[in-house]
């Protein structure tokens, strides 16, 4: 039966950094301070000439390389991102050009932190339904433009970046995704959410409003039901996991995720202190991070969760 399997990853991270002793300047907060609330110790800031689709596309390309394919090998690209360049059309379309791919076709998946589970189950589907056999699926986000920089309880948590998988067909049952699990809640709006807005090209856009405790709590219980979830679907347990890759949200987030699944912390990838939070970028910046580090092995089962706004939450469930 043919399936997906993780083929290239590749990453982006614009070139601006922005410390924690920098945003001591211009809000009142601490180094300290932030480090021991969240984990964070520095974000990436997109220039104001780059845009969620610039870092997408550089991510793609980094992908392509990795997986030894050219943008003609692709059949579809799904891109999950909450700051898109216009409100239409899709950042998709944008980056399909930039790569010069001229057949098949890209659209948008929007699920805010949660997007990159959501396009990545999209993706699978439509490749064990055999109608891709490549597809590019990109996380993207340049949060830095809908953050509201007085608030220093929220500027503080959210960078720019963007990562990007490529999903090939496969036969080869020692790898690949086992399966996606998906959810969502809308009664919880009001605890995680922008204040209108548009795309961020235009240069204007609401600021996201947060009820940090309550979405503290929903994400610790969400993120460790999903992943029993996908572990009690494939008949494995908590101690068959040899990496989770859980959306970079907050350290203290995955800490208690893992307490709650008595997994121990050396087997969750974070790269929160250097990212933040990023969104829908998070998991395939901290795929890619691992990965090139030479952690992930061929055949580890690897879990991937994340919550978001709306609230919209997921897992996937994959041998690397």
């Amino acid at each position: 039966m043919v399936h997906s399997v993780i083929s290239g990853h590749g990453a982006y991270l614009p070139s601006k950094v922005v410390t924690n002793k920098d945003l001591e300047a211009s809000v009142e907060t601490s180094d300290e301070w932030i480090v021991e609330r969240t984990g964070i110790k520095q974000r990436h800031i997109a220039a104001s000439n780059e845009f969620s689709s610039d870092l997408a596309f550089h991510a793609a390309k980094d992908a392509l390389s990795n997986a030894k394919l050219s943008a003609d090998d692709i059949d579809l690209i799904v891109v999950a991102t909450t700051t898109p360049d216009n409100t239409f059309p899709s950042t998709a379309t944008r980056v399909q050009h930039l790569l010069g791919m001229t057949k098949g076709a890209a659209f948008d998946v929007q699920a805010v932190c949660a997007g990159f589970i959501y396009a990545l189950a999209t993706a699978d589907k439509f490749i064990r339904c055999g109608d891709a056999k490549h597809v590019l699926v990109i996380g993207a986000e340049t949060l830095s433009r809908i953050v509201d920089w007085k608030d220093r309880g929220t500027c503080i948590l959210f960078g720019d970046g963007a990562g990007a998988l490529v999903l090939s067909a496969s036969q080869d049952t020692s790898r690949g995704i086992l399966s996606t699990h998906l959810h969502s809640d809308g009664s919880t709006r009001e605890i995680l959410f922008v204040n209108g807005g548009a795309g961020t090209e235009a240069g204007f856009s609401g600021k996201i409003h947060m009820q940090g405790k309550d979405v503290f709590k929903h994400a610790v219980a969400k993120l460790s039901d999903t992943t029993l979830e996908s572990l009690n679907k494939n008949k494995l347990s908590v101690a068959d996991v040899d990496w989770v890759v859980p959306h970079q949200a907050n350290i203290r987030i995955m800490e208690a995720m893992a307490k709650r699944l008595d997994l121990p912390m050396e087997k969750v990838v974070t790269t929160v202190a250097h990212h933040a939070n990023t969104s829908a970028a998070s998991i395939p910046l901290a795929l890619h991070t691992a990965a090139s580090a030479g952690k992930l092995k061929k055949g580890q089962l690897v879990s991937l969760q994340a919550i978001g706004g709306g609230l919209a939450w997921g897992s996937c469930l994959a041998r690397w």
